[in-house]
């Protein structure tokens, strides 16, 4: 289901003036991406990049058109792994953080 505008400004809106939640956004976007809910990833990455630096600047960031970024984190899209980590340390750059990725047992693994 497509997102509203009322919903896309929302977001907008508390991204600008509460980092924590930009922070949470990203984070929660790779989490699930590493979860392997690539649909629902995708889809937080996205809301990310609009309520944040936007498509323009993260083409810049990265050297991709703009329109294989829009794609490639949309609904349909199936980004190249090389195209999604460039795409991620650009967002990581943007938000001057460095995420790192930690192992945990499964609690559900017997």
């Amino acid at each position: 289901m497509p997102l509203t505008r009322a919903f896309r400004d929302t977001v907008k809106s508390r991204a600008d003036r509460d980092p924590a939640f930009r922070v949470a956004l990203l984070t929660e976007g790779l989490e699930t991406l590493l979860a392997g809910d690539l649909e629902t990833g995708k889809a937080l990455l996205r809301d990310y990049v609009n309520a944040t630096l936007g498509f323009e600047a993260l083409a810049s960031a990265t050297g991709l058109p703009v329109k294989s970024l829009m794609r490639m984190l949309g609904p349909s899209g199936n980004p190249q792994a090389r195209s999604l980590f460039t795409v991620i340390e650009a967002l990581q750059r943007a938000e001057g953080l460095v995420l790192e990725v930690s192992v945990a047992a499964d609690p559900e693994a017997a």
